[in-house]
């Protein structure tokens, strides 16, 4: 198939930023008083925010213990921590293949895109040096659906004029992959098949994939 367009999650995607997702979970966590593992983290990689914290307060038992006003608060801390830790991110810490790929994407005239939950995307873009490549940007500040919901996918591909089976969808997340499927774009898992199983194509990083299929 000739693709046309990449639509390509940030965390644990072109970065590992989930290491620093996880710090700042889990000084929120310590702070009410339960223990967070890296194995508990799974759970909340490729969805919102609000969404991510009341799975951690799941995990603490304490689902039900603070109003909603509370919990904003809870997550604009954990955010606090976060941006501590991405402050001093610098593009040596692009994972593997992220340049090449965008070099050899642009030469080829496939469209690049990112679809990202996350809310301070293009802050994260601009300390890896790598918002020029984009043709567009959407994040979490853009969409009201959070993944397993295919909105922020979607609405990459709208912008682009791209139809949905004309683009590859990069996660490490199920919660992603799932979002990419559901509308019938190529998904390819970037981590282990054992995390991924639903994934159309498993790669290590994102300069494996082979864009003639």
């Amino acid at each position: 198939m000739k693709y046309r367009c990449g639509i390509f999650d940030l965390d644990g995607v072109l970065v590992d930023t989930a290491k620093y997702h996880y710090l700042g979970w889990k000084k929120l966590a310590d702070r009410l008083g339960f223990s967070f593992t890296v194995q508990q983290n799974e759970a909340l990689k490729g969805i919102s925010r609000m969404a991510a914290l009341d799975l951690l307060l799941e995990i603490g038992g304490l689902g039900d213990a603070f109003s909603q006003q509370e919990k904003e608060q809870m997550a604009a801390e954990k955010n606090g921590y976060y941006l501590e830790y991405i402050n001093q991110l610098g593009e040596e810490e692009l994972l593997l293949g992220v340049t090449e790929t965008f070099e050899r994407m642009r030469k080829a005239r496939i469209r690049i895109a990112l679809g990202s939950a996350s809310k301070n995307a293009r802050l994260i873009l601009k300390r890896l040096h790598i918002e020029e490549y984009f043709d567009v940007v959407i994040d979490g500040n853009l969409v009201k659906k959070a993944k397993p919901d295919p909105e922020v996918f979607t609405m990459s591909a709208d912008r682009l004029g791209i139809c949905y089976s004309q683009c590859v969808v990069f996660e490490d997340s199920l919660a992603g992959l799932q979002a990419a499927k559901a509308v019938g774009m190529t998904a390819v898992g970037i981590g282990e098949r054992e995390n991924l199983r639903i994934a159309d194509y498993i790669c290590r990083n994102v300069g494996e994939f082979v864009w003639e299929q």
